[in-house]
């Protein structure tokens, strides 16, 4: 996702790490393995970056909630849990809502990400205004679903579109994501087994 938006990351043997800006709302630094090395090389990962001239606030997704970055400066940003859906199927819209893929336009909508294949955006509109929106994104046999937005007594029913719609646009794989809240409770209802927690920590540079 980040490389589609026009910035590059590298994969480490434990970790993916950004060192340049990266979109809103985007880590710089995910865990990618669990064990006492990968800890290791994941605290020193971050305090190299910490080291960089990454400007403002930047985050690391601790995808095993196994890093204490505390004494690093960091505080906790967001507690959260996996979520699977393992067989999603093209099924009849629930949420009474027009759903349409985006399309690129302005700062927000870089013609570079929606000219990627593995990348969808879809809105829900109720009499022209939208209301319910998400986004899909396919990698190693899997697509992750994030960015779901939706009012919290019609979330369970924009959560079964969404499914339904990634059924459609890329058959065959399982949904994964993760969420937290009224959200997480919302995939459960709409089909989603939780897995296990993971954590965003935040920090900025004095």
């Amino acid at each position: 996702m980040c490389f589609a938006h026009g910035t590059v990351g590298r994969f480490l043997v434990h970790t993916w790490v950004n060192a340049e800006p990266v979109p809103r709302f985007y880590p710089n630094v995910v865990t990618l393995t669990t064990g006492g090395a990968d800890h290791a090389e994941q605290s020193e990962t971050v305090r190299i970056l910490q080291k960089s001239n990454l400007p403002g606030r930047w985050a690391v997704k601790d995808s095993f909630h196994t890093l204490d970055l505390a004494r690093q400066g960091f505080e906790v940003l967001l507690e959260a849990s996996w979520i699977r859906h393992a067989d999603p199927r093209p099924s009849m819209m629930v949420s009474g809502l027009s759903w349409e893929r985006a399309k690129p336009g302005g700062e927000a909508f870089p013609v570079a990400l929606f000219s990627d294949e593995n990348f969808a955006m879809f809105s829900g509109r109720r009499d022209g205004v939208v209301v319910a929106g998400g986004t899909f994104y396919r990698a190693d046999g899997v697509v992750g679903v994030s960015n779901v937005v939706a009012d919290a007594d019609e979330a369970p029913a924009v959560w079964r579109d969404l499914s339904a719609l990634a059924a459609v646009m890329f058959p065959g794989l399982p949904l994964v994501g993760y969420e937290s809240g009224d959200e997480l409770k919302a995939a459960r209802k709409a089909g989603f087994e939780i897995g296990d927690p993971l954590r965003v920590w935040v920090v900025a540079r004095d």
